[in-house]
Formats: structure tokens, C-alpha cells, sequence
């Protein structure tokens, strides 16, 4: 078994110190310059004969892909015993041929053509016999972890493609996230290709914590420190390039190379100078603009969940998707729950604990910050979360949600209005208070 007991004893900043990064917070990067540090960071490291797992995510995260693993398999092709790409899910959709085709690179029907010898899957997290048993983190570690908030055996199951390769290398991006305070690294194994309850038992940790506390956090939160347990079980050598991407755009600000650890924590200082927005007074009406990467509300909260330290008391948050026809394509469970905060849930927990903590996680990120009164039955929320898309009223006031017809949205009156902040190409920039 493999691990880094030097890396856990250390500080972001100091991990940050043992990882090469080509750019910076200034400015984007020529592709030549990535592929040519690509090139020369794998050059450098002792693969040769190996097998090589890549973890890289999946379409709801903007990142010039094809470059980035073009460079990858390039460097590796004729070196390494075997190549396999994972596509780090989650419990999102499976991507579909076509849509791998346009994420990584290749023509549809014809991947040997541009990746020889590599395979490509789906992390199939529905699927029991996807995973391997690496062991389990006793309820004492996790009370420790989790600084008190949860006390249980936490088995740590992973996606045996990463266990039956001698390398794991992560390649994709570094953001602001809800769960894990910023992500990357270490988060491409948990949750990206992990069993279903570190998956709950993380993002539970992080709902406890709440969104608006963790999000944009470069230190090694509790969740973080979860996470980096579970990979401490995975006896693959773990390394990973991470970039920083310029908003809007696949242009990249920066890349960082390293083990899981310190190539994330370099790139998390470049994530938190970037990728978060300061503004000087709080906003009262937010047009959040989704994107059409985030198919589904589940993904496409991100919009909401990047705002709500900016919003003020009694605001609103309008998540704009007319392409949106979903709440959620996998967990339809949410539908049935709806969306409230996290003491709706905690002072409720015989009557929700059955639920995937997932699952109630993801609704008390989407619904923020209020309070619950278990004796008198009312929730009182902080924010106003309205959708303005596809899916009927009717399903969105069921789910506790505002309706919004998006044809009743003029997206340059609202550019123009001094009473409305519009969001752009939402979901990946954090917006905090000065």
C-alpha cells in the first residue's frame, strides 16, 4: 500500500511548494506551453513499463480536454504497459459515445485513430461490481476528521480500474466547490469514481457545515480531510495535473503538477485568486445565466450555490435555463424531498436519514442558508430560489422551488436594470462580499 504520510502531515502552502506549475493567476497560457510542460513533467517521472489510470471529469467542468489529454496520451503512448481514461461521474448521467467523442478529442466510433492503445470508461457507479474494497475509516477517524459532526465505519469503496493500475493520474480542473470548499486533486477519486456511501457520508459533513461557510475554501477542510483518507487507502501512486481555467473561456491560467496533494494545493492559490469575485455590497436579484454544460437542475445549481454569500437577506436568485427540463436525471428521490435547509433535515432525522445524505445535501446547497421550527413546522429561508426554466410550475413549487416562465425573461433589460446583478456563463466563479 502507498502512501504519502508526508503529505498529510503538511499545510497547503507547503504542499504547494513541492509541485511545478507553469503560469499564474495573470494572463492564459499558449497550448504549446501546456503540451511542452505536459511533456517534460511526465518525461521526469519514472513510468516507463507502467499502467496508467487517467481520472479526468466529465462535461459539467469546463476544461480544454482534448488538449490536455492529447498532450497526456502522447507523452505515455510506447512508455506505459496500458492506458486506460476514467470519466469521473459522480452519480451523474454516463456520458454517451458521442458525447466522450466531443469531451476528449475524438471522432465519434474511431478513439484508436486518436488515442491507440487507450480505453475509455464511464465510471459505472450503479453498478456493484464497478468497485473494490479498500478497506474502511473507523467511526473514531471519522469523529476526527469531521471535527465531531459524524461518528460511523465509513466503508471506502473505489472504482477497481484505479486499484488494478499501477499509476492513478488526475487531469481536469480546480474550482470553487460546495462540498469540498475548492476542488480537484483528491476529489476525482472521492466522489468522482468512489463507492456511494463516502459519497453520502462527505457531502453529508459538508451540508452540516453548509455551502456558503465552505465554498471557495483553500484549506484542508473537514471534507477535504475525508477525502484525503480514503485516498491514503488507494495503493495506486497518485499524481495529478491540475488547471486553473480563465472564466468564460478554455484558454488556462495555469497548470500544476505533482502528487494529488501538492498539485492541488498549488492550483487551489491560483483557483482563489481567479475564480472568486468580490462585490461591495450584497445583491438583491440575481439572474444566474446557466450554462448548457449542466444538463439537469442538479448540476446546474451551481449557478445558485457560487451566489448565495453575495445575495442579501430576503433576495432572490433566479436560475435562467430555458434548456433545463429536469430536476435531477438520476435522483429522482430529490423530487419527492424538494428543497429546504439543513436544520429542515437535522431536526427531522428519523423521518430523512433513510434518504441517500447525498441526496439532502444537495437539496440544502440548493435551498441556503434558514432555519427550521420543529415545534411550529416553519422554515424560514434566507434567499429566494426561483427557476426560470423548462420544467412545469407545478413540479418546482412541489419541490419548494419559485417558478419563472423563461420566456418572460429579457436578459438585456436585466444587463440594463440597477436592481438586477446578471450572471453570465454561471456556475464556475464565486461571488463573496468584500
Amino acid at each position: 500500500m502507498t502512501t504519502e504520510p508526508a503529505a498529510a502531515q503538511e499545510s497547503p502552502e507547503q504542499a504547494a511548494r513541492r509541485a511545478a506549475r507553469l503560469g499564474g493567476p495573470e494572463g492564459v497560457l499558449e497550448s504549446d506551453a501546456v503540451e511542452r510542460f505536459i511533456t517534460e513533467q511526465l518525461d521526469g517521472t519514472d513510468l516507463d513499463g507502467r499502467s496508467v489510470c487517467i481520472i479526468v471529469p466529465d462535461a459539467t467542468r469546463t476544461c480544454p480536454m482534448p488538449l490536455l489529454l492529447g498532450a497526456v496520451h502522447r507523452a505515455l503512448h510506447g512508455r506505459v504497459s496500458r492506458m486506460t481514461t476514467l470519466v469521473a461521474l459522480g452519480t451523474h448521467q454516463p456520458m454517451s459515445e458521442g458525447a466522450l467523442a466531443r469531451h476528449l478529442g475524438y471522432p465519434a466510433g474511431r478513439l484508436e485513430e486518436t488515442y491507440p492503445g487507450m480505453t475509455v470508461l464511464n465510471h459505472a457507479w450503479w453498478e456493484p461490481e464497478t468497485f473494490a474494497d479498500l478497506g474502511t475509516i473507523p467511526a473514531a477517524r471519522l469523529g476526527e476528521l469531521s471535527e465531531g459532526r459524524l461518528s460511523m465505519d465509513v466503508p471506502v469503496l473505489l472504482n477497481r480500474a484505479v486499484v488494478e493500475h499501477d499509476v492513478a493520474l488526475v487531469l481536469g480542473p480546480v474550482l470553487p466547490h460546495e462540498v469540498v470548499g475548492i476542488s480537484g486533486g483528491n476529489k476525482y477519486f472521492f466522489p468522482g469514481v468512489a463507492g456511494q456511501q463516502i459519497i453520502d457520508v462527505s457531502h453529508w459533513i459538508g451540508a452540516l457545515i453548509t455551502s456558503a461557510e465552505i465554498i471557495g475554501t483553500t484549506a484542508i477542510t473537514p471534507v477535504r480531510a475525508l477525502i484525503n483518507e480514503g485516498a491514503s487507502l488507494v495503493p495506486a501512486r497518485k499524481l495529478a495535473f491540475c488547471v486553473v481555467g480563465e472564466s468564460g473561456s478554455l484558454d488556462l491560467h495555469s497548470i500544476s503538477f505533482g502528487d494529488t496533494e501538492s498539485a492541488w494545493a498549488n492550483a487551489a492559490q491560483v483557483c482563489a485568486a481567479t475564480h472568486v469575485t468580490y462585490l461591495d455590497e450584497p445583491v438583491r436579484r440575481v439572474i444566474s445565466v446557466i450554462p448548457t454544460m449542466y444538463e439537469d437542475i442538479w448540476t446546474g445549481a451551481k449557478g445558485f450555490y457560487k451566489l448565495e454569500p453575495a445575495v442579501a437577506d430576503g433576495g432572490e436568485v433566479i436560475l435562467y435555463a430555458p434548456h433545463i427540463t429536469e430536476i435531477s436525471t438520476s435522483h429522482p428521490e430529490i423530487n419527492e424531498i424538494g428543497y429546504h435547509c439543513r436544520d429542515y433535515f437535522v431536526k427531522q432525522w428519523d423521518r430523512f436519514k433513510h434518504i441517500h445524505w447525498g441526496t439532502l445535501a444537495h437539496s440544502t446547497h440548493l435551498r441556503g442558508a434558514g432555519t427550521y421550527d420543529a415545534e411550529t413546522g416553519e422554515e424560514r429561508l434566507r434567499v429566494k430560489v426561483t427557476l426560470a426554466t423548462r420544467i412545469p410550475e407545478e413540479v418546482c413549487l412541489a419541490a419548494n422551488l419559485g417558478y419563472l416562465d423563461p420566456d418572460s425573461v429579457d436578459l438585456a433589460a436585466a444587463e440594463a436594470d440597477d436592481d438586477t446583478f446578471l450572471v453570465p456563463n454561471a456556475g464556475e466563479t464565486l461571488f463573496r462580499l468584500r
